[in-house]
């Protein structure tokens, strides 16, 4: 009875591998199936050895079945068109960044997107924008299944999110024979604070300060220009892309301190929720098993806070 009871339980774990939410089930249907074996194949059962052989190929049939419904299931409510659609905008190791040597593209977006439509046997399907504002309005509007983004209140209303993955710093960039020196040193008049256009940084920067002027950027690469051309005195957002912008910007310096966190997390569209428990067991699984810190070192992510799983 233990050796069947075994045999069930590798055959389901067979099936589950792909998907790690399912391995919790595995654990529920072997259970149920070897409870219904005992009570059928005791040897006072009164069962003849063909009919209890039939029962174990139906039980076996109808585990399986069950565990690949789950599977099913969890795909088609995470990736609706058969692709994990993966919303992604260049210039930052949060998304996507692209080594000017190597031509090898990484990024927590980029990476994770990837790796989440493999555990959902689909196919991957990069969608690039010029800034996560748009990222953001695309996922709302449906054309999107996944992306990772700063939580904040106002995008929880808009779209779903998994628990935190990684909390990365907010900071000041200066440009080469700066001045200024401490962030204190910014809220003067004609000081110009670059922004990312419709970012966390432009709500919160606007109100933080009351006599510098905010001026919001469609995108990083246009913030790193601007900044060449003296058209901004300081860029403002998260240390991940300050640093990466600071490597193509000889002399240009992150400051010191920070003024708070962004709170990256897997976020999915709204009316998907029943597909969190999948996400965040995926989440948990990248944090324990050594491929989010692999994926931040790939991407030359700097500025992050190890958030516990």
């Amino acid at each position: 009875m233990m050796d069947v009871s075994k045999k069930i339980s590798r055959l389901l774990a067979g099936a589950a591998s792909a998907t790690p939410s399912s391995k919790r089930s595995v654990s529920l249907v072997a259970m149920t199936s070897s409870k219904m074996l005992r009570s059928v194949m005791h040897p006072g059962a009164g069962t003849s050895s063909p009919a209890r052989s039939l029962l174990l190929a139906c039980l076996i049939v109808g585990a399986l079945g069950v565990l690949c419904a789950h599977a099913s299931g969890e795909k088609e409510l995470l990736a609706p068109t058969g692709h994990l659609r993966v919303g992604v905008y260049n210039g930052s190791p949060t998304s996507m960044v692209t080594d000017a040597k190597s031509g090898q593209t990484h990024g927590l977006t980029y990476d994770l997107g990837r790796e989440l439509a493999a555990h959902l046997n689909v196919p991957v399907e990069y969608v690039t924008f010029q800034r996560i504002a748009d990222v953001i309005d695309a996922m709302r509007d449906g054309q999107l299944d996944f992306t990772v983004t700063n939580a904040t209140p106002a995008r929880t209303e808009q779209l779903s999110f998994s628990q935190l993955l990684v909390a990365i710093e907010l900071g000041y960039l200066v440009p080469a024979n700066s001045s200024i020196g401490r962030p204190d040193e910014m809220d003067r008049p004609g000081i110009r604070i670059g922004v990312t256009k419709g970012g966390t940084s432009e709500r919160t920067l606007s109100a933080k300060f009351k006599n510098a002027t905010i001026v919001p950027a469609e995108s990083v690469k246009l913030a790193t220009e601007m900044l060449r051309r003296g058209e901004l005195d300081v860029y403002a957002t998260n240390k991940a892309i300050l640093f990466e912008m600071s490597d193509q910007m000889p002399g240009a310096r992150v400051l010191d301190g920070n003024w708070g966190f962004e709170h990256m997390s897997v976020a999915i569209p709204k009316g998907r929720e029943q597909g969190l428990p999948f996400v965040g067991s995926f989440v948990r699984e990248v944090q324990t098993n050594g491929l989010l810190e692999k994926i931040q070192q790939e991407s030359g992510l700097r500025g992050a806070v190890k958030a516990e799983p």
